[in-house]
């Protein structure tokens, strides 16, 4: 039996039989009984509730042992043992990309987190391989026992050909024309290029005028207070990317959702904290404030999903029923589908997760099937993770076309002294990079430089099959004392960076990506020390959940043990040209919010 949200009818076909169920005339598929129900709408927990399910909905809240009353058979009643029902969980704003699986592997995972109901922007398959990426995710989506929504990516290639080369080009006209082939294109994606639309760039205005004519909303991506006025004018309202209480404060006056980012508490992604200030000491009113998770690995979805960011809310000074607002209703209403998900309320799906009073996912429904139970998945979701997956056609994963011979991934030694234009990391926590000038005298080799400056090469190789070009850079204070490492998820174009302290290490982690058509790896002592293969447009691992996180686990150790300061998911962001203040593409260094491109080398 395979489960996908079109398992449950839609309100219009069952309003009769959920009628027929509410006032008593006909019996409920299911009744959870002995609950206290967690009511997003009121935000209060309401004692000895059952609800009623019938067709994959929910058909009525109950006072507690009605359907006994009412003579219907035991055998339909669970007894949920006095536990908090609430409604599944909906996270505004994610990446399946970032995880390195596939939607319906990822469906797994989400599910043992309560969570039911994902909008998720695929700009990452969308650079690698346009439009026809972007519909091997929906497809992928449409078979994951999920709801997954697309926001439709708007900023792919993230800056122009100028500074970067994508595989993809996903004009206004090819973003039109995916809102209206696909239902689940209900938003349109993180407006990354900030800078460029509060600049009055045509082409970023023509993207957003696709969304707004077909009165799909606009999610944003901005730094920084100064451009709030204008993105806001722009049509753009949501962002993740409060970071503190004074841009998120700014953001909501501006009517813009702000949406908090929970992450790994040692990562960027963990803004959650320090931004909810401005409801908790602030006094904003959160009614336009939602939490999300924005980019996880798979080991990190395990252990920080949804119901981790919700738990975070509360450890912030929010009660329970507020943050799991914040989790599921406020989202649900943020994209206009609260008569659908997000609360308990008749006729909405009967996605419905059971919890601890610490918030802590029991068992999860999707659609009124039981696919979580005490914490693990059952033998419906086992059977759908193992053998229900979507096949990606070939073409997927033949995506990696790189240069041969690979050209040379160290620059040449300075034959007089040079003023060395750097990258330098500031800490694994900050997404930012810092713009350094270095004085280069005259060395033997490169090993004294890099010694006496702390760094190391990075390289950004173009792997779409256009120019073949390489660009070469330094990175201080990445720590990395021997080796390489290197990735074929270069945000956002997704070419492939390497960083490394010798020529040998770093061609043998980029021979190793390529042999997999895609992945992350660790090189120590002449020898792959991990590896996550990602042969799904150098992305994606085409193995279940479970599987993935092994590796991840495996892959964050190694890169560990190599002394990186950055995690992996940062170093990732080192091409990532809309972050300040430097960064390195495939078409060399450019500053950011400048863009201003620099060379490696000046004469000194």
């Amino acid at each position: 039996m395979s489960i996908t949200r079109f398992s449950v009818p839609p309100l219009h076909l069952a309003t009769r039989d959920l009628a027929a169920v509410a006032a008593g005339r006909q019996p409920p598929d299911l009744v959870l009984s002995n609950a206290r129900v967690l009511s997003t709408y009121s935000e209060r927990l309401l004692p000895d509730r059952e609800l009623w399910v019938h067709r994959g909905r929910i058909a009525a809240m109950k006072p507690a042992g009605s359907a006994l009353l009412a003579g219907y058979p035991s055998a339909r009643i669970t007894d949920l043992e006095g536990g908090i029902l609430a409604p599944g969980l909906v996270d505004p704003h994610i990446h399946i990309e970032s995880s390195m699986m596939t939607a319906c592997a990822y469906a797994e995972a989400a599910l043992l987190n309560g969570t039911t109901t994902i909008f998720c922007d695929s700009h990452e398959i969308g650079n690698v391989a346009d439009v026809a990426g972007v519909e091997w995710m929906l497809e992928d989506s449409r078979a994951a026992p999920l709801n997954i929504f697309l926001t439709v990516p708007s900023t792919v290639p993230a800056t122009s050909a100028r500074y970067e080369t994508a595989g993809g080009d996903l004009t206004p006209d090819k973003i039109g024309a995916l809102f209206d082939r696909w239902p689940e294109a209900v938003a349109l994606g993180e407006k990354m290029d900030f800078v460029q639309v509060c600049d009055g760039d045509p082409r970023s205005h023509a993207v957003i005028a696709e969304a707004l004519k077909r009165g799909r909303p606009v999610s944003g991506h901005v730094y920084g207070t100064e451009f709030v006025a204008a993105y806001a004018a722009s049509g753009i309202t949501d962002t993740h990317e409060a970071i503190t209480p004074e841009i998120a404060d700014a953001l909501i006056e501006a009517g813009i959702w702000v949406f908090l980012r929970g992450g790994p508490p040692t990562t960027p992604w963990h803004s959650l904290p320090a931004a909810i200030r401005a409801v908790t000491e602030g006094g904003a009113d959160p009614k336009r404030v939602c939490v999300c998770t924005d980019d996880r690995d798979a080991e990190d979805l395990f252990a920080f999903g949804m119901d981790w960011v919700v738990r975070q809310a509360v450890v912030a000074g929010l009660s329970r029923a507020r943050a799991w607002s914040l989790g599921s209703l406020h989202p649900a209403t943020r994209y206009a589908m609260d008569g659908e998900i997000g609360g308990l309320g008749g006729g909405r799906r009967a996605d419905l997760v059971l919890l601890t009073d610490a918030l802590e996912v029991r068992h999860t429904w999707f659609g009124g099937a039981l696919m979580v139970e005490n914490a693990r998945p059952t033998a419906l979701l086992a059977e759908q993770a193992e053998t229900g997956r979507y096949r990606y056609p070939d073409a997927a994963y033949r995506t990696m076309k790189l240069p041969e011979p690979l050209p040379a991934l160290v620059p040449p030694l300075p034959a007089a002294p040079a003023r060395a234009n750097a990258i330098r990391t500031v800490s694994a926590s900050d997404i930012a990079l810092r713009h350094v000038e270095l004085e280069l005298d005259l060395r033997a080799d490169w090993s004294a430089h890099l010694d006496a400056h702390d760094l190391c090469f990075v390289s950004v190789i173009e792997r779409h099959g256009q120019s073949g070009q390489v660009a070469h850079g330094l990175l201080q204070g990445f720590g990395l004392r021997e080796g390489a490492v290197a990735s074929s998820v270069g945000h956002d174009a997704h070419n492939i960076i390497v960083a490394g302290r010798d020529e040998t290490s770093m061609r043998l982690a980029v021979q190793t990506i390529q042999a997999s058509a895609g992945g992350v790896v660790v090189i120590g002592e002449g020898a792959v020390r991990a590896h996550v293969a990602l042969p799904i447009a150098g992305l994606l691992s085409d193995r279940r959940a479970t599987e993935v996180a092994a590796q991840t686990r495996k892959l964050k150790a190694a890169w560990d043990a190599a002394g990186c300061t950055l995690p992996y998911m940062g170093f990732n962001l080192i091409p990532l040209s809309v972050i300040p203040d430097i960064r390195i593409t495939d078409k060399g260094l450019v500053t950011v919010p400048g863009m201003r491109q620099l060379p490696l080398m000046v004469a000194a």
